[in-house]
């Protein structure tokens, strides 16, 4: 009797295919994954947005529990408000310029944490606030938040009230500026929507000794698509502002023009400098673990274009790293000249 062995055949094409579609999609969505991991593009409405997580920053964890510094959470008074605030010492002898740094749109992260830790690493006071305290169900700040549901850090952070924001912030700078070890001398410095927030504490706080935006922009007056750069808070800065952008940041830096032109315009310093290859968010992209080749399927179509997708991802890894390094370094000596 002769067996008929196509059936078989038929079905062990179909897995095949099958397993092949899956691997692409596992491909596809890692890719997409590692590349919000990468860049963390700020978006107009944070509710638009992908899920906040910080799963992907172990390695920031990581660093910051084998740091040998004394850390610390103050909480931090502005009137009935308390702000959850992160503060690190630098083992110095000699008292220090304290940093107020800025989280970004995703909150009080690892990443905002062990940045924080490198500054004090550095030879800084810095003191990062969870601007998102008290704003949780039970009174809590960025975790709180972000256990509530998708979405929820960057809702909260887009409503936080600008007054509330700058009350915070000159709390916060307050406490540092009067602690023993510090010299009396404070600076700030953002990220991403943090990077916004210091263009504009800049000009509610005469005595900062400069302020550091990383990929931020400057305040604004009006509504889109029609705001222009609002020159009467401009006016009121009075330290010098230095400017870290990325190359690929188009949203960003399509403000640059207009505010270069109203910072010299009103005799303000305003040096801003941009990293070629870049993209938003390089900083701690830029300090993040490369991106792992993918595993070879056997299927030439979704090996290939798994490899295009790991090649584009490491080539920007490449230039964040590389953007990183430099802008570290900028910033440091910028620092040291205070």
């Amino acid at each position: 009797m002769t067996v008929n062995r196509e059936p078989k055949s038929r079905l062990r094409f179909l897995f095949i295919n099958i397993a092949g579609a899956i691997a692409f999609l596992s491909v596809a969505l890692g890719a997409a994954a590692q590349e919000m991991a990468d860049h963390h593009h700020l978006v107009p409405d944070p509710a638009t947005a992908a899920p906040v997580t910080f799963e992907g920053q172990d390695w920031a964890a990581a660093r910051l529990k084998k740091s040998p510094r004394h850390q610390a959470w103050e909480k931090i008074k502005n009137g009935n408000r308390e702000i959850n605030s992160f503060i690190v010492f630098p083992e110095v002898k000699n008292k220090a310029t304290a940093i107020v740094v800025i989280h970004e749109i995703f909150g009080m992260s690892p990443w905002v944490q062990s940045l924080t830790d490198q500054l004090a690493e550095a030879g800084y006071i810095a003191i990062a606030p969870d601007l998102l305290s008290g704003m949780g169900p039970k009174g809590g700040g960025t975790d709180e938040i972000a256990a509530t549901g998708n979405n929820a850090v960057g809702q909260a952070i887009r409503v936080l009230p600008p007054d509330q924001i700058t009350a915070d912030l000159n709390a916060v700078a307050d406490y540092v500026a009067k602690l023993p070890a510090s010299n009396g001398k404070v600076v700030v410095a953002g990220f991403c929507w943090g990077g916004t927030q210091t263009f504009g504490f800049a000009t509610n706080r005469p005595s900062l000794k400069a302020a550091f935006v990383f990929y931020g922009s400057a305040p604004t007056t009006g509504q889109q698509p029609n705001q222009t750069i609002d020159k009467a808070a401009l006016e009121k800065i009075s330290a010098p502002v230095y400017g870290f952008y990325a190359g690929n940041d188009a949203r960003i830096n399509a403000t640059l023009p207009a505010t270069t032109e109203a910072m010299t315009e009103l005799k303000k310093k305003f040096d801003p400098v941009t990293y070629e290859g870049a993209g938003h968010g390089f900083m701690r992209a830029g300090e993040a673990p490369e991106p792992k080749a993918p595993a070879v399927t056997g299927n030439k179509e979704v090996d290939d274009k798994a490899t295009e997708t790991y090649q584009k991802q490491l080539t920007a890894y490449k230039a964040n790293v590389k953007a990183r390094a430099e802008a570290w370094a900028r910033w440091n000596a910028l620092l040291r000249k205070l």
